[in-house]
């Protein structure tokens, strides 16, 4: 870690400091520090959890915190390390659900300063581990429209047939036709609840996407081949390149406008300042397992090592290959590892365009 420039999380409009230590129990945990606009000795006056209801009892104060089952671990520690110290600290007791049943983490204490400085701790260690966890949803625009898929299983037929012999080329790398879809940003949503809420804020999107599109489909046309790396001899990523056919930059609009939306309301993490839209059609993870989501071309979903693969025939002889053209009219809440009936990912939420 640089000292100078520490890693930050921002939580409900607060900068906390994370300092890294090694830990025996977890590959590491973390340490936090509160780098707020203000520093205070007055707790009271400096409150560290604004949006969160502290009710007063008979025996003192009290706050109930919604997190997920799967991260209760994490605010225990080895042996109830991390929750002991946390309760000595701040002078409150921390009651935690069992493992495995959802439902909120309950902090008491003599004073209110002290409940909401515990809050913001255990908020902070969530939001920490939280962003450790694999990603199990993702918003994206499907592009396994029939004369697109049609399109797509005639490059790979005759990508097979006349770079066969290229280095890395073979069948398993090639996508699932029925599974063409442009990725716009991955989550991890750990509960039900998680999931309902994505959905609510998907639909408020809604109303911004109608006016982008006047309320119509987005006719695109999926046309070039372009890949990830600065290597065209070791490529992982070899998408198609997708555009809307009246030249506007609608698309990306909508795209940027989404993850806009989704970061601000603590559901996705930001990676870049604009999504890189991309139909991935050959990617080296699926040569291991043909179940692996394409997250932005990142390779985050496996820590194996990828067997690369020379693009520059494929490249050169089908650099102009042209998929197919189709009118979008959706965009999907996917869920990972999940298919439906049709074999596409499994919809926990979508909005049309029209």
């Amino acid at each position: 870690m640089e000292v100078l420039r520490p890693p930050l999380i921002n939580i409900g409009g607060r900068i906390y400091r994370r300092n890294v230590t090694k830990e025996e129990h977890y590959e590491e945990e973390e340490d936090f520090s509160y780098m707020g606009p203000h520093e205070s000795e007055d707790l009271e006056e400096d409150e560290s959890c604004d949006t969160k209801f502290i009710e007063q009892t008979e025996k003192g104060f009290r706050c109930a915190i919604d997190v997920p089952s799967v991260l209760y671990k994490y605010i225990i520690g080895k042996k109830g390390e991390t929750r002991r110290r946390l309760e000595f600290d701040t002078k409150t007791s921390i009651n935690i659900p069992k493992q495995g049943v959802e439902g909120q983490i309950v902090i008491t204490g003599p004073h209110k300063a002290a409940v909401s400085s515990a809050v913001t701790r255990v908020e902070v260690l969530v939001e920490s581990f939280r962003r450790k966890q694999p990603f199990t949803h993702f918003l994206s625009f499907p592009l396994n429209d029939p004369k697109v898929q049609e399109g797509f299983l005639t490059f790979k037929e005759e990508v097979l047939k006349q770079c066969a012999e290229d280095h890395g080329v073979h069948e398993s790398i090639f996508q699932n036709p029925v599974k063409l879809h442009l990725t716009i940003g991955t989550m991890a949503l750990l509960n039900d609840m998680e999931v309902k809420k994505a959905c609510e804020h998907l639909q408020e999107c809604q109303n911004f996407i109608r006016d982008i599109t006047e309320g119509k489909p987005l006719p695109l046309e999926v046309m070039g081949i372009e890949y990830m790396n600065d290597d065209p001899a070791m490529v992982d990523v070899l998408y198609a390149k997708v555009n809307v056919k009246d030249g506007s930059d609608k698309l990306q609009m909508i795209a940027d406008r989404l993850v806009e939306h989704f970061v601000s309301a603590g559901l996705m993490v930001r990676e870049w300042d604009r999504v890189k839209l991309h139909g991935t059609v050959m990617n080296t993870l699926f040569r291991k397992d043909s179940t692996v989501e394409d997250a932005g071309g990142t390779g985050r979903q496996t820590g194996g090592e990828r067997e690369a693969f020379d693009a520059r025939n494929v490249l050169k002889k089908f650099g102009t290959y042209h998929f197919g053209d189709l009118e979008l009219n959706s965009v999907m809440l996917s869920q990972r590892y999940s298919t439906d009936c049709t074999g596409y990912y499994s919809s926990a939420g979508s909005i049309s365009f029209s």
